[in-house]
């Protein structure tokens, strides 16, 4: 029996055949590895030791590039500190009130893309050694790289903080829908539902 006549007269689910010049038969990893079993002991180990190395290269490109991107992020906060340093901080402030500035600017862009602020993520994950944007992925770390130089342009435009929450939101969005529709695998819904925008406001930054 043709592996095609099988999975026709079973109705198989979890092996395919495809014909042409790049056809054969393709199964779930787990098939795979039974079926090699059933070969010989010694090919199931070779089926199993080059899974493993496959693997192993797909891990190294993805944390190449998610370290990358968090570099990336890194190097574009520091424009950003330094445009809230020069359009947002007067020089009576006390140290208590420039680190309360840093960190609703720094929550502003938390709420933008994650839809909460930094102490709101940490609440939810007490177990959790690092914060939102070491568990982000490699979409949302680039976005928010964007977003950094982005809300540095705007705050030189003396743009309110509740006008650029709302561009903010909306240039979030619009590159994450980008990004998704290149790379299907990393789509990922931004939470928090559509910003709104008034004159108040949001309650949901630190501190406010």
């Amino acid at each position: 029996m043709s592996p095609t006549k099988w999975i026709e007269g079973v109705n198989a689910i979890g092996i395919v055949t495809k014909s042409g010049r790049y056809g054969g038969t393709f199964a779930h990893s787990d098939i795979a590895f039974e079926f090699a079993s059933w070969i010989s002991a010694e090919f199931k180990l070779y089926i199993i030791k080059d899974y493993k190395r496959l693997k192993a290269d797909e891990n190294s490109r993805l944390s190449l590039g998610w370290n990358l991107n968090r570099e990336i992020t890194k190097l574009n906060y520091r424009i950003h500190t330094d445009a809230i340093k020069e359009n947002l901080i007067p020089p009576d402030l006390t140290s208590e009130q420039i680190s309360y500035t840093y960190a609703s600017e720094a929550d502003l862009l938390n709420v933008a893309l994650f839809g909460q602020t930094a102490r709101q993520w940490k609440d939810k994950n007490p177990d959790k050694r690092g914060n939102m944007r070491d568990e982000a992925n490699l979409n949302q770390l680039l976005v928010l790289a964007n977003m950094e130089s982005y809300n540095a342009v705007l705050i030189g435009q003396n743009k309110p903080q509740s006008e650029r929450l709302v561009s903010l939101r909306e240039l979030a969005v619009r590159q994450m829908r980008t990004l998704a529709t290149l790379d299907t695998t990393q789509i990922e819904a931004l939470p928090g539902g559509a910003c709104r925008q008034d004159t108040g406001t949001y309650p949901f930054l630190a501190g406010q």
